[in-house]
């Protein structure tokens, strides 16, 4: 029955993004070139509905099955109607903000909640009355980073079906069937789309896909992991670490110039990688490189110790810092860790 649920989302998404397309145009939900974009014409954004429409009528094929599915589907509701709305009028970062709070919030009141953690040798960390501070924090950091990678043809779609892979692959080893099944329901929905969005795109996702897609890989993740080991609380963050790197670094370089967080710039990962000379295409299947990457950093976490966990995430860190100093991600100026290199490569003959 999934199989047939999986095959009907992707060719509902494929057939009706083309009528999607027609009622951007129609409702004047068009994303129009200026300097910090990279596409040359006036371009539709409403892809998003066209994802949502074949996630929706998947989800009611498998049915209200998870208590928690009446809460994320409302959620999810709202959360496309922002987008919507914002990809026709665009609203005040204020408004934004309220229609990504209201989802979380719905999801918070139905009961879904990170409570606690399970710490090595046998401690526990019981977050009390800040799970509702913590989950809210999560839904919103996430949703808005896939946001904010949504800046090249197929990239946000692309990095998001991949960490959907991963959090429903590993749904399945941990027998976690509704999990996984809404997973693979909205990558089917995703890849349905995608041809239409790839490089060169015929039409963007949107804030109307981009939130959508961050809210459920949010609520997902979340939802998978909650209340469960120190190693398991990491793997949702390492899977996602594509859009929450760059959301961090965004963060670390507008308090360094004391900008405000919703200031733009031309910085994010897919800047810095045209920056320094790759095409469209090669930016975007970089970043789906480096997607794969973590979501198989994600899946081997889980089958280490805490030592190895460990390792791996200081392995991680370290990669991560001297390849966003390397392309200027953090800023052309913030390189400590590669001129701490260059001192100790000058030999002493030269400080003489």
């Amino acid at each position: 029955m999934l199989y047939l649920t999986l095959l009907l989302c992707f060719f509902l998404s494929l057939i009706i993004t083309p009528s999607v397309k027609k009622l951007a145009f129609s409702v004047g939900a068009t994303d129009n070139p200026n300097q910090r974009k990279v596409h040359t014409k006036t371009m539709p954004r409403l892809g998003g509905l066209a994802v949502f429409i074949s996630f929706f009528a998947g989800m009611l094929i498998i049915g209200p099955i998870h208590q928690y599915c009446n809460y994320i589907l409302f959620g999810s509701i709202i959360i496309i109607l922002t987008g919507i709305i914002d990809d026709i009028i665009e609203l005040s970062p204020k408004m934004k903000l309220l229609g990504q709070l209201i989802p979380a919030g719905t999801v918070l009141y139905g009961g879904l909640h990170i409570d606690f953690i399970s710490l090595p040798f046998g401690m526990k960390l019981e977050f009390g009355w800040m799970s509702i501070p913590i989950t809210l924090l999560w839904i919103i950091g996430i949703t808005n980073s896939i946001n904010l990678i949504d800046g090249l043809d197929g990239l946000a779609s692309g990095v998001s079906a991949i960490a959907l892979l991963s959090i429903s692959g590993m749904a399945v080893l941990m027998n976690d069937w509704y999990v996984s099944s809404v997973g693979f329901i909205l990558l089917a929905s995703i890849l349905g789309f995608l041809p239409y969005n790839f490089h060169p795109a015929t039409i963007f996702l949107g804030d109307s896909g981009s939130l959508f897609l961050g809210y459920m890989i949010a609520v997902l993740s979340l939802l998978g992991f909650k209340n469960v080991t120190f190693i398991s609380f990491i793997v949702p963050i390492v899977i996602l670490g594509v859009p929450i790197s760059d959301t961090l670094f965004a963060i670390i370089r507008r308090v360094t110039t004391n900008k405000p967080f919703s200031a733009p710039d031309k910085y994010h990962l897919h800047h810095c990688l045209l920056h320094i000379g790759f095409s469209h295409r090669q930016t975007v299947l970089i970043i789906y490189i480096m997607a794969v990457f973590f979501g198989a950093i994600g899946v081997i976490i889980t089958k280490s110790n805490l030592r190895g966990t460990y390792i791996f995430i200081g392995i991680l860190i370290l990669m991560l810092e001297l390849f966003a100093e390397k392309i200027g991600w953090v800023g052309k100026e913030f390189k400590p860790l590669l001129k701490i290199a260059q001192l100790f490569r000058l030999s002493p003959g030269k400080n003489e």
